[in-house]
């Protein structure tokens, strides 16, 4: 009996009872039977923890207060079989037995203590006691059992490469938890390598699944998401990969641990940043601006970074671009594409773009810039004057044959005036139709043929059948060899310059007119013959 108040207790309840039957009539034997069941000690009482120490921060611990039974108590105490009695439990905590009152955190459930999201501040001693109405009042006050509360393995996250991540560039994110020797020993415990939750070394894949850590990573701060995989975010055990990083990827990152043995879970690792920056800029400059065939021509990537050793790609075209490879025509030299004898095909879009073996591995692509190639003077000059000669040439060729028909039409009507030339002797009487006629000797005497119709002044009967034929002997008319001359030649120029206008756009030369073949065989004639005086 170590505790002085129950002695006392027990004291006072021997003088009592003794002061109520000291009457002489009970012997001493029984007096000190009585005195032994008055005397004997309070059920006792025992505190178990579960789960086992050491306790993790946040994990939930049951404390249970197990006392005595009252059969095992009358047992142990020589007295008859009762029923166990309802007991109220109390429960205290440090070294003063302060009395842990119910709240959030601290539930009383009967016989058990449930302490929710332990942290280190739940870490010391605990004791229980039970309460009832009847006797006994009390139970023996537990033995104090140490509740040791041990921080969760800590967790940390890596970024490779180094900040800042450049866009395009792929990151790996890795989560490092504590070992379980480094967190044994930064606990003061002694390591067990058998509850290494970092074995690394086993095959065992039921062993992996449940005592490996799985891991979670998160992005954001206030309202962290938990990222999940996808075609650019790739989980992969411990490690994270964002591939073709963007601005968007920019961030807090942190991560953590879980299993399903304990400690279940890991701490939350701190949260990184992820730092972004743009990829360093590129230029095309093209010299000349205004490029003509057959130049040279000099196109600078022009990159806008303090990095240097830079290599420099050229690109061609627009959708399927084409990586333009050194040539006689094709030049690169360092930042320069050189294009020796630009033609026509040279026309097209040009971009570059800078790659080096460090950080960053290469620069933005440049804006598509369009070289516009122009025709040469030299090339073009041949051609504007064959057009100015042909025009004028048409212009001249027009103007003539507009003189050559106007002369021709006015030979022609001097001529017709010419050959309609008459000696009309005509009456009341008579009526005369002439024809001309052409002797055959080479007098080419003209003669007019008149047919007379003879008819009575009053007599209206027509005497068709007497005809008298009159021939009259005309005055030979003098022709200028010299205007038939130039009529005929007039007529070969006009021909001569329709034939070369048609040439020229390609048609074929229409058939003579009959008057135009007449004087052609009139100028051959006369110049066969030379008849003509």
């Amino acid at each position: 009996m170590n505790d002085c108040k129950a002695k006392e207790e027990i004291r006072e309840q021997l003088i009592e009872y003794f002061d109520i039957n000291d009457n002489g009539l009970v012997t001493p034997p029984i007096l000190w039977e009585e005195a032994k069941a008055v005397i004997r000690d309070s059920p006792t009482s025992t505190v178990t923890v579960t789960p086992d120490s050491p306790v993790f921060t946040g994990e939930t611990v049951n404390l249970k207060c197990v006392i005595e039974s009252y059969s095992k108590w009358r047992q142990r105490n020589g007295l008859p079989y009762d029923w166990t009695p309802d007991w109220r439990y109390e429960w205290y905590k440090g070294i003063d037995r302060v009395m842990l009152q119910t709240s959030d955190r601290y539930t009383v459930n009967r016989d058990t203590l449930t302490i929710r999201g332990a942290t280190e501040t739940d870490q010391g001693q605990y004791w229980c006691r039970g309460q009832r109405d009847k006797r006994p009042n009390s139970s023996h006050l537990s033995s104090a059992d140490s509740l040791s509360v041990k921080d969760l393995p800590t967790s940390k996250v890596t970024v490779t490469p180094n900040n800042p991540v450049f866009t395009g560039e792929t990151v790996n994110l890795t989560c490092v938890i504590e070992s379980h020797s480094g967190w044994s020993q930064r606990n003061y415990l002694t390591n067990d390598w058998t509850d290494d939750w970092t074995n690394d070394w086993t095959d065992d894949w039921e062993y992996y699944q449940t005592h490996q850590w799985r891991y979670e990573w998160y992005k954001g701060t206030n309202n962290s998401v938990m990222v999940q995989t996808s075609q650019r975010y790739i989980v992969s055990r411990d490690t994270l990969t964002i591939r073709g990083a963007t601005e968007s990827d920019q961030d807090q990152y942190w991560c953590r641990g879980q299993r399903d043995e304990r400690p279940k879970s890991s701490q939350s690792s701190s949260a990184v940043s992820l730092s972004m920056t743009n990829l360093p800029t590129s230029n095309v400059t093209v010299t000349p601006q205004t490029v003509f065939t057959g130049e040279t021509v000099n196109l600078k990537c022009v990159i806008e970074s303090d990095h240097s050793d830079w290599r420099y790609e050229w690109y061609k075209g627009t959708n399927n671009s084409v990586m333009l490879q050194t040539s006689d025509h094709y030049t690169v030299n360092r930042d320069t594409l050189t294009i020796r004898g630009v033609n026509e095909s040279d026309q097209d879009q040009y971009w570059c773009r800078g790659q080096r073996d460090e950080r960053p591995s290469s620069s933005q692509e440049s804006k598509q810039i369009n070289l516009s190639v122009n025709v040469s003077a030299a090339s073009s000059s041949p051609l504007l004057v064959t057009g100015v000669v042909v025009l004028l040439s048409v212009c001249l060729l027009i103007f003539i044959s507009l003189v050559l028909l106007w002369r021709y039409k006015k030979n022609k009507d001097q001529q017709r005036n010419i050959n309609q030339t008459s000696d009309p002797n005509q009456s009341g009487e008579f009526q005369m139709e002439n024809f001309p006629l052409q002797s055959a000797d080479c007098d080419h005497i003209y003669d007019d043929v008149t047919e007379v119709n003879k008819r009575e002044k009053d007599d209206p009967e027509l005497f068709s059948e007497i005809t008298y034929s009159e021939v009259t002997v005309q005055k030979k008319i003098p022709v200028d060899k010299d205007d038939t001359t130039a009529e005929s030649n007039e007529v070969l120029m006009l021909e001569f310059v329709m034939q070369f206008m048609l040439n020229l756009l390609g048609k074929k030369v229409p058939e003579c007119s009959e008057d135009n073949r007449r004087l052609k065989e009139n100028h051959s004639s006369r110049h066969n013959n030379a008849c003509i005086a």
